[in-house]
């Protein structure tokens, strides 16, 4: 086994890890998620303040 075969199979691992990663992205399980997220910029309600004043900042 020399480099030209340890670097053909680090290509295919690498496309495996890639075809995986959108196949989980593209996935039913998270049509829910994305949906939620491209509605939040239609969304009325203000986001909650952070901290506890409603300044945004934590109290010290």
């Amino acid at each position: 086994m020399d480099i030209n075969d340890l670097r053909s199979l680090f290509t295919v691992l690498t496309f495996i890890c890639f075809v995986g990663i959108v196949w989980w992205a593209f996935s039913s399980r998270r049509k829910q998620a994305y949906e939620e997220a491209a509605q939040l910029p239609l969304d009325d309600d203000p986001p909650a303040p952070i901290g506890g004043d409603g300044a945004g900042h934590a109290n010290n």
